[in-house]
């Protein structure tokens, strides 16, 4: 399939969200996207796996990054997208082929720029942070992202989000001693035993916190639980997966404390961590932006990649058509206007300065 980046906005979202990318598959949109970019004047492509970055050399005193993920949760019967009125219904609609579109069209249709501009197309973000393809650049290219401010096109609901949530998931395990089920007092009930885990979940309550005017609240969940051997078996063994989504005043190593304190007396094995990134609203680079789109400010409730661009000192906020609550649903939809209105906006800001 051929992309249309200089023709209307939404109709390209449409093809984005027809050509599915679920996480680790996102190869034949990245070529697509790849051979649409290269087609372009004034940009220098590269491509690092399903990554991919296009950068302009104007001269310019200042570099501009806009980036935006290919990939999408699974699929539920939610391809190809469909229109409703004003809505456009299907899997990456909000989160995020709408921002992508974006994305695309602008690095398609901004002939004369007040930056010198990279745009940044990468894989695997829906997923663990160790397969993010933004930090695999990071690592192998860094000079492809250097940068003075970056826009990240996750869904905002057209609002600015500054900073973000850091994340962290661990493992809970409880062990007993198998034995029949017919005689289950010469065992000890593993899965029974999770209940403790399941209680102190109920009775956790999260902290709020609110740094540079942006109200970050705090969540600690159960996501998964495992545990059985066989329909006539007490288990031995329970497994319980919590996410922990915390504000970004604490380290990953500060979160990690958090959750081994309230899981005292259990094993608890750390699986996946990711920091969070202050708001950083007061770098001038950002003042600028929110100044120039004229929308609201407040915190990002998520993981987003600009924990990445914070850890490489370029401040990094987040704007995009889509909305943050409609994000993995199966009914997920863009409202159409948010398209042209996102488009529009950044188009002002990044012509004007």
């Amino acid at each position: 399939m051929t992309l249309d980046l200089a023709g209307d906005p939404i109709a390209l979202t449409a093809a984005l969200v027809d050509f599915p990318s679920v996480s680790g598959t996102e190869g034949p949109l990245a070529d697509a996207v790849e051979s649409a970019l290269a087609n372009l004047k004034n940009y220098t492509v590269d491509r690092d796996g399903d990554t991919i970055v296009a950068r302009t050399d104007l001269g310019r005193d200042h570099r501009i990054v806009l980036a935006g993920h290919l990939d999408t949760v699974p699929i539920v019967d939610n391809v190809p997208s469909r229109r409703d009125g004003d809505r456009m219904y299907g899997c990456g609609t909000s989160d995020m082929k709408s921002g992508l579109a974006v994305l695309l069209h602008l690095a398609a249709t901004v002939d004369d720029p007040a930056f010198d501009l990279t745009f940044v197309a990468y894989d695997n973000e829906e997923v663990e942070a160790a397969k993010n393809g933004l930090g695999r650049v990071g690592r192998n290219h860094p000079d492809w992202l250097r940068a003075d401010f970056a826009i990240l096109l996750e869904p905002t609901d057209g609002t600015v989000e500054g900073g973000c949530q850091g994340t962290l998931r661990a493992k809970i395990t409880t062990h007993g001693k198998r034995a029949h089920s017919a005689r289950s007092w010469h065992g000890e009930n593993a899965v029974h035993k999770a209940s403790a885990i399941l209680e102190t979940l109920n009775g956790y309550r999260a902290r709020a916190v609110e740094i540079d005017g942006c109200r970050y609240r705090e969540g600690l969940n159960a996501v998964a639980i495992t545990g059985g051997v066989a329909g006539n078996v007490i288990p031995d063994r329970c497994d319980v997966t919590v996410n922990f989504r915390f504000a970004p005043d604490r380290t990953e190593k500060d979160a990690e404390q958090h959750v081994r304190e309230v899981f005292a007396g259990y094993d608890v094995e750390i699986t996946d961590s990711a920091p969070g990134a202050l708001p950083g609203l007061s770098a001038p680079a950002a003042e600028r932006f929110v100044e120039s789109v004229q929308a609201p400010v407040q915190a990002k409730l998520g993981w987003t990649d600009v924990a990445r661009f914070a850890t490489l000192g370029i401040p990094a906020v987040n704007f995009g058509p889509g909305d943050p609550d409609l994000a993995h649903q199966a009914g997920e939809f863009v409202e159409t206007r948010k398209i042209t209105d996102a488009t529009e906006a950044l188009r002002r800001y990044l012509t004007a300065g």
